[in-house]
């Protein structure tokens, strides 16, 4: 049976077994944060699971039907994540660094279909790990055991993750202080950083003490200018979603609990739509 997202914000492991993940999405940050910063941006994310699932969808049979940077633009266009001119340039950007390459064509040299490279691949397998293991933490299933097992696991599951995340309201209009850092460079990896410094025993105060003492060593970690994230955090602030417990950037920072479990509620729905996706991707559930 596959869990809900009801059933996962409700779950008294969730916060314990998000923290965890959290913790994995930093140490994949650490060790490749150029790489990491796709998957750190709402819009940015999205348009990589788009790039992906035309990837694992075309048909190697039929040149037609390649995944060329025309086709995943469009598609991007399609589902309202981003104009023309920022898929464009976000192709570009993964070109330039090697995250994605062009295929030469056989059939027709006008055709230049672009694939992931290995490096981007595993950067994304990393991620359906850390987030099967938060599923398999909640009800002791063997979903990641299943995912490892089978070689084809990224080809058959991602394509129909996209789909949940492209076609779910929550996801694509995130409320209030989750908004605000999702359009943030890198505003995933402050909110993973934030609440994998967070002591779950906690999670009921109004007020959840972090481990972020400074503003400075917190934006030199994210590759962030101190001035960028301070205006975001001060907008955070001013909505009453974080503060400090003593004086401004010298002091712990708490956040509330509601923007707390704004984060938690994200993750819930998100692990819904994994979830909901591992169950159809190979046909059989994984088992506890």
């Amino acid at each position: 049976m596959t869990l809900n997202a009801e059933e996962i914000a409700d779950h008294p492991a969730l916060h314990r077994c998000v923290r965890l993940q959290a913790l994995a999405m930093n140490q994949a940050y650490q060790a490749n944060p150029r790489l990491s910063s796709v998957f750190a941006t709402q819009q940015r994310w999205l348009m990589a699971h788009i790039g992906l699932a035309l990837h694992f969808r075309r048909d190697p049979s039929d040149y037609r039907k390649e995944a060329t940077a025309a086709r995943i633009i469009d598609a991007i266009r399609q589902h309202q994540v981003a104009s023309r001119n920022t898929a464009d340039a976000f192709i570009k950007e993964m070109l330039h660094y090697n995250f994605i390459e062009v295929v030469p064509a056989d059939e027709d040299a006008r055709i230049r279909p672009v694939q992931p490279t290995p490096s981007s691949l595993e950067e994304v397998v990393g991620w359906m790990l850390a987030h099967l293991q938060t599923l398999d933490g909640l009800d002791g299933a063997n979903r990641l055991s299943l995912f490892l097992a089978r070689s084809d696991a990224l080809a058959r599951l991602q394509p129909l993750v996209a789909d949940g995340l492209l076609s779910s309201h929550p996801v694509r209009e995130p409320k209030q202080t989750f908004s605000l850092f999702t359009w943030l460079n890198n505003g995933g990896a402050v909110m993973d950083w934030l609440i994998s410094g967070i002591d779950p025993d906690h999670a009921g105060q109004d007020r959840i003490p972090t481990v972020v003492v400074s503003i400075g060593d917190f934006g030199g970690w994210l590759k962030l200018s101190r001035t960028h994230l301070a205006r975001k955090l001060r907008d955070a602030e001013e909505m009453g979603s974080i503060g400090w417990l003593g004086q401004r950037g010298q002091s712990v920072m708490w956040v509330s609990r509601d923007f707390y479990n704004e984060y938690m509620t994200a993750q819930a729905v998100k692990l819904a739509i994994i979830d909901a996706a591992f169950a159809e991707a190979f046909g059989t559930q994984a088992s506890s």
